[in-house]
């Protein structure tokens, strides 16, 4: 079976080239990407909150998986990064994009809860996971990736993703999925009850 996606959005397309002029090499891979368009496809009207916009490859895919009543807030804290995301990313009203660091964002962030997010840097993964989880509405997904080896990893990041993998599955009010598939997955749902 050939699980890559068959079509490319636009503006994925679009995202991926300004990643690539910029050498920017850490954006979500297409199999990631479909699936997230996937899960956002399943929370029509929904809010989703992605951290570590990068240059905005995962938000292209999510916003190609959203309805046009769904709002997408995405968080980069490198300025020229943001700045390119914004370059492709801009013109579409469902998103914005806050250039700040995720720890920051957290601290400050006083709004409604979202229905999927989606923790692509270590602030909500790896450490603050809680403080995001809070975020999270019940029937809510919590999607990761980057958990298998990665060539870009540094010294530090297997100790933590061996912590985080060990922690996860066990979080309070969730049900989760580990997935041993293209960079290492994890999916989980808030449960009705807290």
């Amino acid at each position: 079976m050939n699980d890559e996606p068959a079509v490319l959005p636009p503006l994925v397309v679009q995202a991926q080239k300004a990643a690539a002029d910029a050498g920017f090499v850490m954006s979500c891979t297409n199999r990631t990407g479909a699936l997230l368009r996937t899960l956002a496809a399943s929370k029509p009207n929904g809010r989703v909150l992605e951290l570590g916009t990068g240059v905005g490859v995962g938000s292209a895919w999510l916003l190609s998986g959203m309805t046009t009543n769904s709002q997408l807030i995405t968080v980069e804290a490198d300025r020229p990064m943001a700045a390119l995301a914004r370059g492709v990313l801009g013109d579409d009203a469902r998103i914005t994009v806050h250039t700040t660091d995720a720890d920051s964002w957290l601290d400050d962030y006083v709004g409604s809860g979202f229905d999927l997010v989606f923790a692509d840097c270590r602030p909500g993964k790896f450490r603050r996971r809680d403080d995001l989880l809070t975020l999270l509405l019940p029937g809510g997904l919590y999607i990761g990736d980057d958990l298998l080896p990665q060539p870009m990893w540094s010294a530090g990041q297997p100790t933590r993703v061996g912590q985080f993998l060990a922690e996860i599955p066990t979080q309070e009010g969730m049900h989760v999925t580990l997935l041993n598939w293209d960079s290492g997955l994890v999916i989980g749902a808030r449960t009705w009850q807290r």
